[in-house]
C-alpha cells in the first residue's frame, strides 16, 4: 500500500528558497478515504499490464519528482517536447513521458478505449500500481522519437534499442493517481520522496541552499568527492542520489554503489550536512536532454543547486563529451530556475597532491592518474583496488564485490582490452617510464600492453601517487628551516658525512696531483698529470652538487628583526 511520512502544506513553499519546477509540487499519490475507492474501483476496470521500467515511472509522476507532470503526456505536448525540449505552453521539459503498452493483450486494452475512460495499470504480478484517466490517444512514432530525443535511430544505442523493445504503436496520455508502491528492498531505509526532503532542508534542518548530485553506473569516487567538496564550501547542504535500477548488467550493481556512497559518506563528510537518498529512476540515456532532466529532478527535490560533470549522462560516443555543458546554452541555468555548476574533467596531479581539472593545473599527463569510471570498474574486475588518489579504499572495497562480470576471460582480459584500461587511466604508462619519470625513448603502443603492465604502472601508482609531492616538500623543508630541530638529524649527518668523505677524496687526489708525472711510463699503472688533474677538477666540482647539511648554527643568520616583539605586541 502506499504510504507517506509527511504531507507540506502548498502555502509552506512561499517561504522555501526553491519552488518545483512548474511551481506546484504534484502529489498523485492517493491515501485514506480516496485509496480505498481507488482499489476497489481497480477491481472493475480493464487492465493494463506494466513492466517495472513503467512502474518506476508511474511512481516519479505521483510523488511530484517529475513536476508539473500529473500523468502521461497528450499528443501535443509530447511532440513539442520531443521537436523544442518544452511543454506546448513554453515551460522547459526535456523528455516526454509516453505510455504506448506493448503485448497483444495490451493492445487489445488499448483498442477498446476512449478518451474519458480510466484503465487499471497493474503489474506483473497483477497488483494495481495506478489508474489512469485517458485525456488523449495518438499514434506512436518509434522512430521519430528515436531521433529527436537521442539524435540517431541506431539500435546499438541503448535508449533506441528500448523504444522498440518496450513501446507499442498507441499512445496513452492522461492524468495518474498512485495506488501502490513497488518495495524498494535494501533501498527502502534510505528512500525519500520530494515531500521528505523538502521537509527535511527547510523545516527541520532550516538550510537555505541545498546541492545536488546526480550519479550513475560507478562507485563513488575522488571526481565524485571534488565536486561535492567544492560545493560543500558555499551551500548548507548536499543532496547525493546514486541512480539505482535498469543499470546495464556491466556496471557496479546497485545496492553495492550505495553501500560505498554510505561507507564514504559516513567517514568523510560533515554527516549534518549530508544527505543521502537513493534515486530511483529509469536509464533514459539520452545524454544532454537527460542532463537538463536531472536538474530538474534536483530542483523538483528541493536543491537550490545542481552538480553537473564532464559527461553526465553520457553513452559512449554518441554525445561530445562536454554535450552535457552546452546544452544550457539552449536551456539557460536563469530559465530552468536552479543554479547550475558545471565541472571539467577531474584528474588527480600528483605534483598537485589533490583532485584538479586542467583549468586549474599547469602539470603535464606525467604526473596525472585519470579518473575513468570505465577503467575504475575494469581494475576492479581485474581484482585491483584502484589508486587510493581517485577511489577510497572504503568505495573499491564494496565496488569490487558489486560489479559484474568478475575476473578474465581466457586472453586475460575483462570486458575491455586491458591497454584500454591503461590507456583511460594512467596515459603517462605509454609515454613516460614511471608516474613523473622521464619520457621513453619510444612509446608504448595500447594494443601491445599486458597485464604485467597493468601490475606494473598499479604497482608504480601506489609506490609514487604520493611520494612525488612528498619528496618536493622534504627537499623544501631541508633547505628552508630555520628550526633545525624540525628536520631529520640523520639527513643532515649524511649530506655532512658526503662533505667530509668528498674532502679526502680531494686531499688525497690534491697529492696525487703533486706527485704525477707529465707522462705515464705505464698506463694501466700510473696516470699522468693531466689525467690527475681531471680528476680533482671532478671531485671539487661534486663538492658543490652535495647538499649542505645545516645545523642550528648554520641559520643564524635568517633570523633578524627591526624591533623586539615587545615592540610587535
Amino acid at each position: 500500500m502506499v504510504e507517506k511520512t509527511v504531507r507540506l502544506d502548498e502555502k509552506a513553499f512561499e517561504q522555501y528558497p526553491q519552488k518545483p519546477h512548474g511551481g506546484k509540487l504534484i502529489d498523485r499519490v492517493a491515501t485514506g478515504k480516496e485509496l480505498e475507492e481507488a482499489l476497489e474501483k481497480a477491481k472493475t476496470l480493464p487492465a493494463i499490464m506494466v513492466d517495472l521500467e513503467a512502474a518506476i515511472t508511474i511512481e516519479m509522476i505521483a510523488t511530484g519528482v517529475l513536476s508539473p507532470n500529473d500523468g502521461f503526456m497528450n499528443e501535443e505536448d509530447y511532440i513539442s517536447v520531443l521537436e523544442k525540449g518544452r511543454f506546448a505552453d513554453g515551460l522547459v521539459w526535456p523528455t516526454p513521458l509516453s505510455f504506448a503498452p506493448v503485448g497483444d493483450q495490451n493492445e487489445q486494452v488499448v483498442a477498446s478505449l476512449d478518451v474519458g475512460d480510466e484503465v487499471v495499470l497493474i503489474d506483473h504480478e497483477e497488483l494495481p500500481i495506478a489508474l489512469l484517466s485517458v485525456s488523449d490517444i495518438f499514434e506512436y512514432d518509434r522512430e521519430f522519437r528515436a531521433q529527436n530525443l537521442f539524435g540517431t535511430t541506431d539500435r546499438h544505442h541503448p535508449g533506441v534499442d528500448a523504444i522498440y523493445r518496450r513501446m507499442g504503436n498507441k499512445a496513452l496520455g492522461g492524468q495518474i493517481t498512485l495506488i501502490n508502491r513497488v518495495n524498494w528492498g535494501p533501498f527502502e531505509q534510505l528512500r525519500l520522496t520530494p515531500q521528505d526532503t523538502w521537509n527535511l532542508f527547510y523545516e527541520e534542518k532550516e538550510f537555505e541552499s541545498v546541492a545536488g548530485f546526480i550519479t550513475g553506473a560507478n562507485p563513488m569516487h575522488r571526481g565524485h568527492e571534488h565536486m561535492h567538496r567544492n560545493l560543500l564550501e558555499e551551500v548548507d547542504g548536499l543532496l547525493a542520489q546514486p541512480l539505482v535500477e535498469m543499470a546495464k548488467r556491466e556496471y557496479t550493481r546497485h545496492e553495492y554503489r550505495m553501500l560505498a556512497y554510505r561507507s564514504v559518506l559516513e567517514e568523510y563528510y560533515p554527516k549534518e550536512r549530508t544527505v543521502l537518498a537513493p534515486l530511483r529512476v529509469t536509464y533514459i540515456f539520452a545524454g544532454p536532454r537527460e542532463t537538463i532532466l536531472h536538474a530538474l529532478v534536483m530542483k523538483n527535490y528541493g536543491c537550490t543547486h545542481a552538480i553537473i560533470g564532464r559527461d553526465h549522462a553520457g553513452i559512449g560516443d554518441y554525445y561530445d563529451k562536454y554535450a552535457s555543458h552546452t546544452v544550457f546554452d539552449e536551456f539557460p541555468a536563469e530559465e530552468l530556475g536552479i543554479d547550475v555548476r558545471l565541472f571539467y574533467e577531474v584528474f588527480f596531479c600528483v605534483r598537485c597532491n589533490t583532485t584538479t581539472s586542467h583549468q586549474a593545473c599547469p602539470h603535464d599527463e606525467s604526473v596525472r592518474i585519470n579518473i575513468s569510471g570505465t577503467g575504475i570498474r575494469e581494475m576492479l574486475r581485474h581484482g585491483i583496488i584502484p589508486p587510493k588518489e581517485i577511489v577510497r579504499p572504503e568505495s573499491s572495497m564494496m565496488g569490487m564485490q558489486g560489479v559484474q562480470p568478475k575476473g578474465r576471460d581466457e586472453d586475460g582480459n575483462a570486458i575491455l582490452p586491458v591497454g584500454q584500461v591503461i590507456k583511460s587511466m594512467f596515459p603517462f604508462y605509454l609515454t613516460h617510464t614511471r608516474l613523473g619519470g622521464p619520457k621513453r625513448d619510444t612509446p608504448l603502443q595500447e594494443e601491445d600492453l599486458t597485464n604485467a603492465d597493468l601490475e606494473a604502472v598499479i604497482l608504480d601508482v601506489r609506490t609514487n601517487g604520493d611520494l612525488i609531492y612528498k619528496q618536493t616538500y622534504e627537499e623544501y623543508a631541508s633547505a628552508a628551516d630555520i628550526n633545525r630541530n624540525s628536520s631529520p638529524t640523520w639527513v643532515d649527518q649524511a649530506k655532512a658525512n658526503m662533505h667530509k668523505q668528498q674532502q679526502m677524496v680531494i686531499a688525497d687526489l690534491e697529492e696525487k696531483v703533486s706527485s704525477a708525472p707529465e707522462e705515464a711510463s705505464d698506463e694501466y699503472m700510473y696516470q699522468d698529470k693531466k689525467e690527475a688533474l681531471k680528476e680533482l677538477e671532478v671531485a671539487k666540482q661534486m663538492v658543490k652538487d652535495i647538499p649542505s647539511s645545516l645545523t642550528p648554527e648554520d641559520t643564524k643568520y635568517r633570523v633578524w628583526n627591526l624591533a623586539d616583539y615587545d615592540h610587535y605586541r
